[in-house]
């Protein structure tokens, strides 16, 4: 460890109250963090928690809605500083979700944002607010963690099954993190903005950022592209992280016009998009939305971080999502875990330089192996370093003698100039095996499923074409943005009046 470095979020926490109390850390809507406040705030909570009868490694479920980032950021370093065990969960999950989080972890404490609604709760799950914090010290005698215990859950996004329990310890948290002011991340302007909800991956790299980062953190208390970009000009917004479902929105919004005429777009030097592959149309669309910024895809996962390669998007290249910043901690690789050469597909997988993250209670040999993450996805790196998704290793689509990619599908789709969302999947075929659905959102209602393949047969082969087309006013997607494609499948064998056989 350097000598500027951080163990633990604690501890960070600590010393930039120390450093500089009064600089606001977050805001959301009309709630302002300060560090010295965050501090105070998450000190005392710590104290009634340990109060309460939270004890180290006991698992402390935290249930608090997009529009209290404040709140959650107290919470969550109150819980660290108690010496228990962080599962953020956002109040946008599904009943069946939270009650199969609250079972799996066997928490038997849960804090709750006041005025969010409360979920169905396990008898003696004990529910606590920062209110049952009044009285206690801000400054608690409390025991540091140490940078190997465990600190937090997320549960992955469960879109094709049962989510998994993903444990990261207090090392694996603060990695990356300083107490160096010259080296903080984010310089070039005084804040940044996001719209993720609380218990996300991406949305827990953003606290840690909040923490961490010379700018502020804005977040929006809900994604609309109205607020979202009138934010860009009330704090003076250098930054800008989102989901491709929320790039697709903003796009789209009459209102992206009226942010140019503010000048605030050209304030913007870094969009960030993660969760999610970002289709070529919609990165190049936010290159010329904010025509001053550095387009950057985010290649990581729950799994895997704070591991991650930073792809910068080149105009010039669309079919990439950008060449990594450096290729030592990604590998290429077969089946058998191989290395393959310079332009040929193979299994992705990252490298942590911090301690890596496991599965809660379960094997993790396919997915964990030493500091290497198996990422799910296939891909390739061509000879000048660009790496070009190939798509989800479950989601390609086995057509007859052909694999068809479903991202390279979408990217076709989304480059209609009235196709404003789409999502492709493979469905059964009694001949071929399996072949390529499409649901797609589109800007008009004059668009059919003939004159789009029509438009697609120059883009894409006979075997990739959709053999299926479905139109939605929207596209199921969970919290994270991401694409629910079981959903899909059930929505397509209730109802395949649209669609060309």
């Amino acid at each position: 460890m350097t000598p500027t470095a951080v163990a633990t979020l604690p501890a960070l926490l600590a010393h930039r109250a120390a450093a500089h109390g009064e600089r606001t850390a977050l805001v959301t809507g009309r709630d302002r963090l300060d560090f010295a406040s965050w501090q105070a705030r998450s000190g005392a909570y710590a104290s009634a928690l340990r109060s309460a009868g939270v004890r180290p490694g006991d698992r402390v479920v935290l249930h608090h809605g997009t529009g209290r980032w404040t709140d959650f950021a107290v919470a969550f370093l109150a819980v660290l500083r108690a010496g228990g065990v962080a599962v953020p969960l956002s109040d946008r999950s599904a009943p069946a979700t939270t009650a199969y989080v609250l079972a799996d972890t066997g928490a038997r404490f849960l804090l709750h944002g006041a005025g969010d609604p409360l979920p169905a709760l396990p008898g003696g799950t004990a529910v606590l607010t920062e209110s049952d914090a009044d009285g206690h010290p801000s400054r608690p005698d409390l025991p540091e963690p140490a940078p190997g215990d465990l600190a937090q859950i997320l549960y992955t996004s469960g879109t094709t099954g049962t989510p998994k329990a993903v444990g990261a310890r207090h090392s694996n948290l603060a990695y990356g993190c300083t107490s160096d002011e010259r080296r903080r991340p984010l310089r070039h302007s005084s804040a940044f903005l996001h719209a993720f909800p609380v218990g996300t991956n991406a949305g827990q790299t953003m606290l840690v950022n909040a923490l961490n980062a010379y700018a502020a953190c804005v977040t929006a208390p809900q994604f609309t592209p109205a607020r979202f970009l009138r934010l860009l000009s009330e704090h003076d917004i250098g930054s800008v992280f989102l989901v491709p479902a929320m790039a697709i929105e903003l796009l789209a919004s009459p209102a992206l016009a009226d942010a140019g005429s503010s000048g605030a777009r050209d304030a913007v030097r870094l969009v960030g998009s993660t969760a999610a592959a970002l289709p070529q149309p919609v990165a190049l669309g936010l290159g010329r939305a904010f025509p001053k910024a550095q387009i950057v895809n985010y290649y990581t996962s729950t799994e895997a971080a704070p591991a991650q390669i930073t792809l910068l998007f080149d105009p010039a290249r669309p079919d990439s999502p950008g060449r990594p910043a450096s290729l030592a901690d990604l590998r290429v690789t077969t089946p058998g875990g191989a290395p393959v050469a310079a332009g040929q597909p193979g299994e992705l997988w990252l490298r942590s330089a911090a301690t890596p993250r496991e599965y809660v209670g379960e094997a993790d040999a396919e997915v964990f192996q030493g500091r290497w993450i198996r990422m799910g996805d296939l891909g390739r790196v061509d000879e000048e370093g660009f790496l070009r998704l190939l798509d989800r290793e479950r989601d390609v689509v086995k057509s007859g003698a052909h694999k068809v990619s479903t991202l390279q599908v979408e990217d076709a789709l989304h480059a209609h100039p009235q196709v404003r969302d789409a999502a492709a999947f493979g469905v059964p075929h009694p001949v071929l095996g399996s072949v390529v659905a499409a649901v797609v959102v589109a800007d008009d209602d004059g668009l059919t499923a003939g004159a789009l393949r029509a438009f697609l047969l120059d883009l894409l082969a006979v075997h990739e074409l959709p053999a299926t087309v479905l139109f939605r006013d929207a596209l199921p997607r969970n919290e994270a943005g991401k694409v629910l494609k079981r959903e899909l499948r059930r929505i397509l064998a209730q109802d395949d009046s649209e669609a060309i056989l």
